[in-house]
């Protein structure tokens, strides 16, 4: 009897697990079981790679974490379950997810990928090892600017034999280093949909992904705003356009997602941002798989993962910022009167040059025969 309730509840936590959590990460699924199987990044060393990305950027494949620094891969963790990176904001340290089959905890690392420490505790204490549904997840761990709140996605505190198996994440803030009895819970998920996922803190609140169901019963995702622990926040997006993973520039004032309008595509989308709501959304890609943007600490550009070809797994691409920023043309100049030339009457108005037309800028393939995580944001050092 006891050995059924066992498997019952397995059963029931990887039912959860993929339908709660990994639900909203269907871009890490979206690959080829045909195509072959993908490189580890470090089979390009000592070769660097064709185009290098200014800075150092941190990447998981495997549930390994890498850094790309210089157009060559470094391997920093075991493919040990380890994910979604995610910078310090002096850049000493990184957050990071190890990720287990029933729970994940958020670690501090090094920039090469020692751990110095563990923020969180989610496994159940051993007298409820037997109820999985106690153990508890964090994901998307990122620090506020003043390094002293630890921001994450968490379905706890649990209640150890209450048998609840459902993975409905929150937003919560925790002092960094203190306990999640210390921490508070900033948003309400929704039931039965995965949660409110990904906060990004900016001044006077947090960016965060919620998913929902729109009127017509379809799961969707939206990004809101909220400004205090409790607050039922605010949308920013329509659940029409379904628009999650946000990304703030490092000068606060444009936000990228992705936007995949209820269906199986994902847009590269940006929007200004003036500390309270976003401008017009304005869609910069649309023939490619777009994941998990981040913009360039100098503001060259927005890296993302995308597939490298039709059913093939998900590469680095780059796209340059005068893709989405283009410089102004040249101002066509005035010409002047020939002196001593005729002056009685209305000097001809001369016909302005052709300007030549810019090529399109088109996204870069950083990588190729790769395969990175597409659920896992990537982190980017100056």
């Amino acid at each position: 009897m006891i050995l059924s309730r066992f498997l019952l509840a397995v059963g029931l936590a990887i039912l959860m697990v993929v339908t709660g959590v990994s639900s909203y990460m269907y871009l890490g699924s979206r690959q080829s079981k045909v195509v072959a199987p993908p490189q580890k990044p470090t089979a390009a060393t000592p070769r660097g790679q064709a185009f290098a990305l200014p800075g150092t950027i941190y990447l998981e494949q495997s549930g390994a974490l890498y850094r790309f620094s210089a157009g060559r891969f470094h391997q920093l963790t075991p493919e040990d379950g380890w994910t979604q990176p995610a910078l310090y904001p002096d850049g000493s340290h990184l957050l990071a997810v190890k990720r287990s089959g029933f729970f994940s905890d958020v670690y501090v690392l090094t920039p090469y990928g020692g751990v110095t420490s563990q923020l969180t505790n989610n496994v159940a204490p051993p007298r409820s090892s037997w109820d999985t549904g106690a153990n508890a997840w964090s994901f998307y761990p990122r620090l506020s600017p003043d390094q002293g709140t630890l921001w994450m996605s968490y379905d706890g505190p649990k209640t150890a034999g209450a048998g609840y198996f459902d993975v409905d994440l929150a937003v919560w803030a925790v002092p960094l280093g203190g306990s999640i009895r210390q921490g508070k819970a900033w948003t309400t998920a929704n039931n039965y949909t995965g949660g409110d996922v990904q906060p990004v803190p900016v001044p006077g609140g947090i960016i965060y992904t919620k998913y929902t169901y729109d009127p017509a019963g379809n799961r969707t995702g939206q990004l809101w705003f909220t400004n205090r622990a409790g607050s039922p926040g605010r949308a920013l997006t329509s659940t029409a356009a379904s628009c999650l993973q946000p990304s703030i520039s490092p000068d606060g004032g444009n936000l990228a997602m992705i936007c995949t309008y209820q269906k199986q595509i994902s847009y590269l989308t940006v929007a200004t941002w003036n500390g309270s709501s976003l401008g017009a959304l304005r869609t910069l890609i649309t023939d490619q798989l777009v994941a998990e943007p981040i913009w360039a600490p100098d503001g060259s550009g927005i890296a993302y993962l995308a597939p490298g070809g039709p059913a093939s797994p998900f590469q680095l691409w780059f796209l340059p910022k005068n893709a989405y920023n283009p410089p102004p043309p040249s101002p066509i100049p005035t010409p002047t009167p020939t002196p001593g030339g005729p002056h009685n009457g209305p000097l001809p108005t001369p016909t302005p040059p052709a300007l030549p037309t810019p090529p399109p800028v088109r996204p870069i393939q950083v990588t190729s025969n790769l395969g990175f995580d597409a659920s896992s944001p990537l982190a980017w050092m100056p």
